[in-house]
């Protein structure tokens, strides 16, 4: 019989006779890799486990602890689902498409019923038979016109017009278990029976194939993972996410709002005003320290600016225009060009540079009302945005200082990160050579650094590469939030220029920063981290006095004012009402401190005071509890 060369990922070269399955050489390997294998790789590509090798390749046994093996782990799962919906709802039913997705899959289905949440449970009892059938799952490669044949029998309109979009030299495959069958090009598990844990989350309307004048179908979401404790661990971890939500806490807490006339934007309500308020303070000293300036640029610029900063080429889309005075006028999406304005205002030294222009600046860009999430995705937010233009000698030493300014930042709120590399976009200006000098000058601070990074290839903005920082929350969900852009594509559109020591002038290069980034969106992930339980410097309201009685009043009146004279934020709940219901009401509202004054507390000129998440502290003095809670403020906790 032939022989076949089979080299592994370790470079290992080992002969098999042709033919041979992937699953026998994972068992010649080990048994225990036979066990625990459900795909392979043949030169680079995912293939069934009961793939024969006809000919030398390159082998990777494929795992459930490799992403790889997931996916067709999940893939399975949705096949699951679509024999267990068929087995119910008889042959009506026609199927669209069931991919993968993060954490799980879905299936769009032409099905004669309307499914509830309630159907779903009916749905997983019969999935639970199948695996329990172990059917093997074998790949069929048909012609098209038998794929045809098969489909049109079936009347299924859905897989015909799948079958028809397919290129013409495309391999037509079907997957079988047991009565079962759908077009789809695999790999899938060697059988249902590998299938551990699972669970439907929920089910709703889609257009076919993503296309409003399509028909609409019914999509069931799934979830699926190896091992059960992996499943109630991410069903505990949907849970929790829903608890954090930051649209329901913003509503309970009464932080921000969002109405039909302005949609897509926030209405800042007082106490959420107060949050947002408290982290320019925070930033803005921080900037101040570093030497930034700050500034105030318009909302509204002429077209012609757009046009200049190459805005209007790259980005128009995503703008507002409005017409004044018979010319054209954009909403700023972005704060730059107004800054590369202000630089040109002036002529400038050597000497000068850096310049640190900061500003806390609003920017509009239209999103489509299908993106929009709460604070997360909105149509105008504030950037904590800086431009600072520097000589290129000066470019690794001001990024160095820009990434210790964002980590100091994110300490505070206790986010570790990591960064990426973001590299040239397809949509970009400016010439190769730039480019190249560009994300070499930002590698090289990377790697100076000693900072582990990733690279996003094609990621970067039009006008230039940019580090990227990536926080992680305490669901462990990562957001990309801070930005160091390096760009020297706006000093040329603007025609920038500094007086060199040889009295000739020269191009500086704009480093673009921001650290919160969207302060909208960072509130967003920040009322979620925190569940809405936020530090006490941060909290809008830092403490509640209560009285017990009515008589209580006047001192607790005058408690409030010592207590607001030395900067805390502070409310006086003097209803008629029992003090336990009170405590309740401040606990739900999450205020850090709670302060009940009765009897004992006004003659002894005290406070009995209540932590959150901590509870009784006993009594204390007004001056021990304004030293206490100062403390907190100043150290930021």
């Amino acid at each position: 019989m032939a022989q076949i060369n089979v080299t592994f990922p370790d470079g290992a070269v080992r002969q098999y006779e042709a033919g041979t399955t992937i699953e026998d050489i994972a068992g010649s390997i080990s048994a225990s890799l036979k066990k625990k294998a459900v795909a392979g790789k043949k030169d680079g590509k995912v293939v069934d486990l009961y793939t024969p090798l006809e000919e030398d390749a390159a082998i990777e046994i494929v795992t459930l602890d490799s992403q790889d093996g997931v996916e067709v782990y999940r893939h399975s799962t949705a096949h699951l689902l679509a024999q267990a919906v068929k087995r119910i709802y008889g042959s009506e039913v026609k199927f669209g498409i069931g991919p993968v997705i993060e954490d799980g899959f879905y299936y769009d289905m032409d099905i004669p019923v309307s499914l509830s949440p309630e159907d779903l449970g009916k749905i997983e009892a019969e999935m639970e038979k199948i695996v329990k059938e172990d059917l093997p799952i074998r790949r069929k490669v048909v012609s098209r016109a038998e794929a045809t044949e098969i489909f049109q029998g079936l009347n299924d309109h859905l897989k015909l017009e799948l079958i028809r979009d397919l290129p013409e030299d495309a391999t037509i495959t079907l997957y079988e278990q047991g009565e079962f069958f759908d077009l789809c090009r695999g790999p899938h598990l060697p059988s249902t029976g590998f299938i551990k844990a699972f669970k439907l989350m929920n089910v709703a309307g889609a257009y076919w194939r993503g296309k409003s004048e399509n028909q609409v179908l019914q999509r069931v979401y799934g979830t699926a993972w190896p091992k059960k404790s992996e499943l109630e661990e991410y069903l505990h971890f949907i849970e929790e996410a829903k608890k954090r939500d930051h649209r329901k806490l913003g509503k309970e807490l009464e932080l921000f709002m969002f109405s039909e006339e302005a949609p897509g934007m926030p209405f800042y309500l007082p106490k959420g005003f107060t949050v947002r308020n408290e982290l320019e303070q925070f930033s803005r000293r921080l900037q101040q320290l570093a030497q930034y300036t700050e500034v105030r640029t318009p909302f509204l610029m002429n077209e012609r600016l757009w046009k200049q900063s190459g805005h209007w080429e790259h980005y128009q889309e995503n703008m507002y225009f409005s017409e004044v005075d018979n010319a054209t006028y954009a909403l700023k999406p972005m704060n730059c060009p107004g800054h590369m304005l202000m630089y040109k205002n002036a002529m400038h030294s050597y000497r000068d540079l850096p310049i640190r222009y900061s500003e806390f600046g609003q920017v509009h860009r239209h999103e489509y009302s299908g993106a929009l999430n709460g604070m997360l995705r909105v149509r105008t937010f504030c950037q904590d945005d800086a431009h600072v233009f520097v000589r290129p000698d000066q470019i690794e030493t001001e990024i160095k200082g820009m990434i210790k300014l964002i980590d100091s930042i994110y300490k505070v709120f206790g986010f570790e990160y990591s960064v990426s590399l973001s590299t040239r976009p397809e949509d970009s200006m400016g010439s190769d050579e730039l480019w190249e000098t560009a994300e070499g000058a930002l590698k090289k601070v990377l790697e100076a650094s000693g900072m582990p990074y990733g690279i996003e290839e094609g990621d970067g903005a039009f006008y230039g590469p940019k580090i990227d920082f990536h926080i992680t929350d305490a669901l462990k969900r990562r957001h990309q939030c801070g930005t160091i852009q390096l760009d020297f594509q706006m000093p040329e559109k603007f025609d920038l220029t500094y007086v060199g020591q040889d009295n000739e002038k020269h191009r500086p290069v704009v480093l673009h920063r921001a650290m919160y980034g969207s302060m909208e969106r960072f509130i967003g992930i920040l009322i979620e981290h925190y569940a809405g339980a936020f530090p006490v410097w941060l909290t809008p309201i830092q403490a509640r006095l209560m009285n017990i009685s009515e008589v209580h009043t006047p001192y607790a009146e005058k408690v409030k004012e010592q207590l607001q004279q030395a900067g805390i934020r502070v409310e006086l709940d003097a209803r008629n009402e029992k003090i336990g219901y009170k405590i309740r009401e401040a606990q739900v509202q999450k205020i850090p401190y709670m302060l009940v004054i009765g009897e004992k507390e006004m003659e002894d000129g005290t406070l009995s005071v209540r932590k959150r998440g901590v509870g009784d502290e006993g009594a204390m003095s007004v001056e021990a509890f304004i030293e206490k809670i100062r403390g907190e403020i100043n150290e930021m906790k």
